[in-house]
């Protein structure tokens, strides 16, 4: 079936412009100016709406009421429709560091939930391990009983048991035998990232040579800037500055960074190293005032309020509430970002940090249709997923 979606702006990796595209057999089979002698089975008229590539999701615990470390096709099925209906068309689930059985009933509940939901919901690419093998001074949110340094015999473990499953790891490259591990994940294919981590700029360089590209959530859990003896030693955050090729993640939710650093690290490093990120927990999408990080059962009660996550000391963020429609409304709306980067850096940048940016991520003829259709106030009306319409005007 051809489908011609028409009447709508295109947002492009470089600009924003009046047009037309057609899906036929899940992909993109055409884009163009003006559908007037352009044959289709159906025809949507999106009423002079934007019509964009689906959001690339490198990084949510959960959404909707439900985490990932749940271990459960349910959990599963639930946090992804809720983030589904905001954007996101491809996603890293990511789990927290925990014990080795609560990390295996997540690699075992995503791919029970990848064949058992398969066409009904969003991509599932992979899992994004966040731990364990963390800095105890960084942990933020992350419960320090499970952090630990990297376990040869472990690690090689989880990553013969989740072979095909994991696809990005974070770690902190300062712990003992980090880049050791970092040489296996790139051996699996594993993109090595770095976060939570009390590193500096002698370890980041060389860590980095070790596959290490990506950073985890800039400013967020790192080191920065110390002096010793009168001398300054750059951490984690100007590391990312300094090297020119590493990407980095931030969460756009106007909390965890304000709008002035969200502008800074998108002129600093540019539309094609920065991608955005929700770091969403479980009650992303929900009204509530209270949740869990981490699984039901060993999880840690959090607090909600002022729009973001916190420990309930409020010392503490402890996770972000937002879906990837924020997060672009944010950058737009407050960080003076143009629309057509904010989405670029929530969908091919992305896309191209876990080596997927050939088949997803932007409006181009041969890509899988994974495309999404908003207003001017980033209101998410449509979502298709490889050609498969499943909310609003998509069906």
């Amino acid at each position: 079936m051809r489908t011609l979606l028409f009447n709508c702006n295109l947002i492009l990796p470089d600009e924003i412009r009046p047009g037309f595209v057609v899906v036929e057999n899940g992909c993109i089979a055409q884009v163009g100016v003006d559908p007037a002698d352009v044959t289709a089975d159906r025809r949507t008229d999106l009423g002079g709406q934007y019509l964009a590539p689906g959001f690339v999701e490198l990084h949510s615990h959960g959404a909707g009421g439900a985490d990932f470390m749940d271990g459960t096709v349910q959990a599963f099925e639930t946090a992804c429709d809720t983030l589904l209906r905001h954007g996101t068309t491809t996603l890293l689930p990511t789990t927290l560091a925990a014990s080795a059985e609560e990390i295996c009933r997540s690699i075992d509940a995503f791919r029970a939930a990848k064949q058992a939901l398969g066409e009904k919901t969003l991509n599932l690419h992979g899992l994004h391990m966040e731990g364990p093998y963390l800095s105890i001074d960084q942990c933020g949110a992350i419960d320090p009983k499970y952090i630990r340094d990297p376990d040869p015999e472990e690690y090689e473990a989880f990553l013969t048991y989740g072979r095909g499953v994991i696809k990005r790891w974070t770690l902190a490259v300062e712990r003992p035998g980090a880049e050791r591990f970092a040489d296996a994940l790139m051996r699996e294919g594993v993109l090595p990232s770095l976060g939570h981590s009390n590193a500096e700029y002698a370890q980041v360089v060389s860590a980095f040579e070790h596959g290490v590209t990506h950073v985890t959530h800039l400013y967020s859990s790192m080191s920065t800037i110390t002096r010793r003896s009168g001398f300054r030693h750059s951490g984690v955050l100007e590391s990312a500055f300094c090297i020119p090729d590493m990407t980095v993640e931030i969460i756009a939710d106007g909390c965890h960074l304000p709008p002035e650093l969200l502008n800074m690290v998108w002129r600093f490093k540019g539309v094609e190293r920065v991608a955005l990120t929700c770091d969403s927990m479980r009650c992303a999408g929900q009204d509530v005032t209270e949740s869990i990080l981490g699984s039901l059962e060993n999880g840690q009660r959090v607090i909600i309020e002022d729009g973001v996550a916190k420990l309930p000391d409020r010392m503490s963020f402890a996770g972000s509430i937002a879906t990837d429609d924020r997060l672009v409304r944010v950058m737009t709306q407050k960080a003076g970002v143009p629309l057509h980067e904010a989405v670029r850096m929530m969908s091919l940048t992305p896309a191209q940090i876990i080596g997927i940016g050939d088949t997803t991520g932007s409006i181009e003829v041969g890509k899988d249709a994974d495309l999404i259709c908003f207003d001017d106030e980033i209101n998410v009306s449509g979502v298709m997923v490889r050609g498969r319409g499943l909310v609003g005007l998509m069906k």
